[in-house]
């Protein structure tokens, strides 16, 4: 069943604390608070599509050069028991074993 938020309306028509609620599609919306009987109206959330885009920007993200802008430094597993550095600073190797 989906999630949906509500704000509280208050009693001089400014706008209150913010909740969720599940409950079904064809269900009408609540009109008040269902703890407090205070009126609310629902607020509209754009939707999370899981996936879509997510391994795109994951990889602008952590790329060597967006990394490095922000200060980072990627090592990547040269061998068993070290990293080479790819981006940033810091040493070219790390030695696990050390």
């Amino acid at each position: 069943m989906p999630l949906y938020s509500y704000q509280v309306i208050n009693a001089d028509g400014s706008e209150g604390e913010t909740f969720e609620v599940v409950h079904g599609m064809n269900d009408p919306p609540l009109t008040v608070h269902p703890e407090t009987g205070q009126p609310v109206k629902r607020v509209f959330t754009p939707p999370h599509i899981a996936g879509w885009g997510n391994s795109r920007q994951a990889k602008d993200l952590t790329s060597d050069s967006n990394l490095e802008k922000h200060g980072f430094t990627k090592y990547v597993r040269g061998g068993k028991g070290y990293y080479e550095k790819h981006t940033g600073k810091g040493p070219n190797t790390i030695n696990v074993n050390d």
